[in-house]
């Protein structure tokens, strides 16, 4: 044969056989709206493609080149350029790792979700990943987790361990993130990515939240926009420290990797065992941030919170009214006011117990769970009566991982507090807040019974407010072996999550809110266990704003609770009008945080009407649909948002001015998600003063209310108005 023959026959062969490679067998993991597609061959790498919007052809995206052609859970020691998904040192000291396709399986479970299952292995160790992925199609999220295991001889060490990994093309990406500090949670961040690496990471372990949060939006298209544009929005469903990276390169293409924050824990995985990393969620949008916010919305009241349809109580809680200064006396008018004011659930919060130790402070009784009766002689009973007597509920808060250097728990189980062996301890909040050792069961049969006892013995308790004060330090469990110290993180909310499953699965009735010193525990992780989270002790209106604004992406309504606290604010020394405290707070969930007794009459009035108002709306607000209409962070000195019913025949609209506007001419407001072509009824709710706006009463299509919008003048700070949007025949 000649030379150019030969030649020409030999490209054809590498042309059929690229062309097969780039045809490979498609997996698609599809929701109504967006579509994750793989490729791969048993034998051969699994391949991500494409994320993104669902199309009827997909058939040509790997030789359209607009796919990715990446692995779909890269690993290190062979090419070791980029970042990784996982890296691993194996028995006989080999770093590498390199995964190839086994098996993969689609089960449908239901009608609206479907669990995707991907075998890999590794073709000269006994190591296996696998990689899940369940579909939610009504929602338009995905659920990814991986299962690391391996059959070697010795221990293999993980070093990197992500629960997810994906390649995205962007030629102009911003970061939307969140950051803050006490009294500040939840700060908005929007940011461009340079090339180069972008890092999310915690490693504080219990107040994991309240600096950051392991929640992302990454804007594909340029600048972040409520309405328009290309959003990725995802975030790690997990309980302890967390690490999400964000990694710009030269090809235009983002590459993210979430999961455990390994810089604080290495993974020592005996022969036979799993390793099981948590939860990333996962949803994309067409429609900005606004549609990616709504689908997480969704998505957590319909499987990822707890009792998601079901109505969160207007309360009182006591903290900010009496502090440690708690007797019966007190508790019981504060349950009588709460009552009248038309609440539902009374909270006694930090103080009631302590008997060799009273807990008039924050340095001692931290363990110690028994009633105080210097405070309350008669015990709970008589405020559990007082409650059910009102038809309200009662709560109780409790700080059970926690445990106070001057206790009873202390002296009788110093073995119990984590520590480090030839270390001085450092104490927590008070000078002597200490941590309790959750990897140990007997400290998780402690705190499960401190809860279910208390419930048990008190059944009229109906709430508990779980706080957690402390974070990590002398990080070390006399439980684990001396090579698997670097375990500590994993295993301490491994033993957390355990007992909170045995009192959710005890008491399913019993409504919980996560607090930790403030909002340092939102994450979906929690809210597996937790009706609520307790957004900040910043309990001030304005703040509350800007916070509340942040954790509205990630989380709804229906989780966050808001209370409406005293004028000055304890916390920035604010005076604020109490009709706007009221407003802001009935942005999520309602409560109260103060003494009613020191309501004048016409407080009190107000406060009453606006607690019936709230319980009339509260559906919409808590199982509606969120649009964010003017932010509070573009600094025009307003904000303003709205929630829609699922049958768009009802809105509940809020606008709030920051600062004064001598103008007194504000732009028009375009509302949000109405059905363009039903008639809707404008009403002021919730009103301060007789005066009318000027469309009050008056009717417009929801047309008109998108496309062209109301005027709302408002001239004083912190003025706000909430306007009842009723559909009509």
């Amino acid at each position: 044969m000649k030379p150019i023959k030969l030649l020409f026959l030999l490209l054809l062969i590498v042309i059929i056989t690229l062309k097969v490679k780039a045809d490979d067998r498609s997996y698609r993991i599809e929701t109504k709206n967006t579509t994750l597609v793989f490729t791969g061959e048993k034998g051969e790498k699994f391949l991500f493609r494409y994320y993104g919007v669902k199309s009827g052809d997909l058939s040509k995206i790997s030789t359209s080149g607009v796919g990715v052609r990446e692995e779909a859970y890269p690993t290190f020691g062979i090419n070791c350029i980029e970042e990784k998904a996982l890296r691993v040192s194996h028995s006989d000291g080999n770093i590498s790792t390199d995964l190839y396709l086994e098996s993969v399986e689609t089960t449908k479970p239901d009608d609206n979700t479907s669990l995707t299952t991907v075998k890999l292995y590794d073709d000269k160790y006994p190591f296996t990943v696998t990689l899940f992925y369940r579909a939610y199609f009504n929602e338009d999220v995905i659920e990814a987790w991986s299962v690391i295991s391996h059959k070697e001889k010795e221990p293999v060490t993980l070093y990197r361990f992500a629960s997810f990994y994906i390649p995205v093309y962007s030629f102009n990406p911003w970061l939307t993130h969140f950051h803050g500090h006490w009294g500040g949670e939840f700060n908005l961040v929007e940011e461009k990515l340079e090339r180069g690496m972008k890092v999310i990471k915690n490693r504080n372990g219990i107040r994991g939240t309240q600096c950051d949060n392991p929640s992302f939006m990454l804007s594909l298209d340029g600048k972040p926009s409520e309405n328009e544009g290309e959003v990725i929005a995802g975030t790690l469903s997990w309980t302890g420290t967390y690490k999400l990276s964000f990694d710009s390169d030269t090809r235009n293409r983002v590459n993210i990797i979430a999961g455990i924050n390994e810089d604080v824990s290495r993974i020592v995985l005996n022969s036979g065992e799993e390793f099981r990393t948590p939860a990333f969620i996962l949803t994309y949008s067409r429609n900005g941030k606004g549609q990616a916010s709504r689908n997480l919305h969704s998505w957590a009241r319909n499987y990822g919170i707890r009792d998601g349809h079901k109505e969160r109580m207007v309360l009182l809680n006591s903290w900010e009214g009496v502090y440690f200064d708690i007797s019966e006396d007190k508790m019981l008018n504060m349950i009588n006011d709460i009552a009248a004011l038309g609440g539902e659930l009374f909270v006694m919060d930090d103080g009631w117990f302590g008997e060799k130790y009273p807990r008039n402070d924050a340095t001692t009784s931290l363990g110690d769970w028994g009633v105080n009766t210097e405070k309350l002689p008669n015990g709970l009973e008589p405020l559990i009566e007082r409650a059910k007597s009102k038809n309200i509920k009662f709560g109780i808060w409790l700080e059970p991982e926690m445990v106070n250097l001057k206790s009873e728990l202390a002296e009788k189980h110093p073995d119990w507090i984590v520590h480090q062996p030839n270390r001085e301890t450092v104490m927590g909040r008070g000078g002597s807040q200490m941590l309790l050792d959750l990897c140990n069961p007997e400290v998780q049969d402690f705190v499960f019974h401190t809860i279910h006892d208390l419930l048990v013995k008190h059944p009229g308790i109906g709430y508990i407010k779980w706080d957690a004060n402390h974070f990590m330090t002398n990080i070390g469990s006399s439980v684990l072996s001396p090579n698997n110290q670097s375990r500590f993180y994993v295993e301490y909310h491994k033993g957390l999550q355990k007992t909170l499953n045995r009192i959710v699965q005890a008491h399913p009735d019993v409504v919980m809110q996560a607090c930790s010193s403030g909002g340092g525990r939102v994450t979906y992780g929690y809210l597996k266990y937790f009706h609520e989270y307790w957004t900040s002790d910043n309990t001030d209106a304005l703040s509350r704003i800007y916070m509340q604004w942040g954790t509205s992406h990630i989380f709804p309504a229906i989780n966050m609770a808001s209370h409406v606290s005293v004028s000055p604010n304890h916390q920035t020394d604010r005076e604020l009008p109490l009709k706007f405290r009221f407003d802001v707070a009935m942005t999520g969930r309602l409560g109260m945080e103060m003494q009613p007794k020191d309501l004048s009459p016409e407080e009190w009035q107000f406060s009453k009407e606006a607690v019936q108002m709230y319980k009339s709306i509260r559906d919409v607000i808590q199982f509606g649909d969120l649009y964010r209409l003017i932010s509070p962070y573009e600094n025009n000195g307003s904000a303003s948002l709205m929630y829609v019913s699922p049958g768009k025949e009802r809105a509940v609209f809020f606008t709030f001015n920051l600062k004064e506007n001598l103008k007194y001419v504000n732009p028009p407001i375009r509302l949000g998600g109405l059905d363009p072509d039903k008639k809707y009824r404008i009403t002021e709710i919730n009103k301060a003063s007789e005066q009318n706006l000027r469309f009050e009463g008056q009717v417009f299509t929801g047309e008109f209310l998108m496309v062209i919008g109301l005027r709302v003048n408002m001239r004083k700070a912190f003025q706000s108005i909430i306007l009842e949007v009723t559909e009509i025949d």
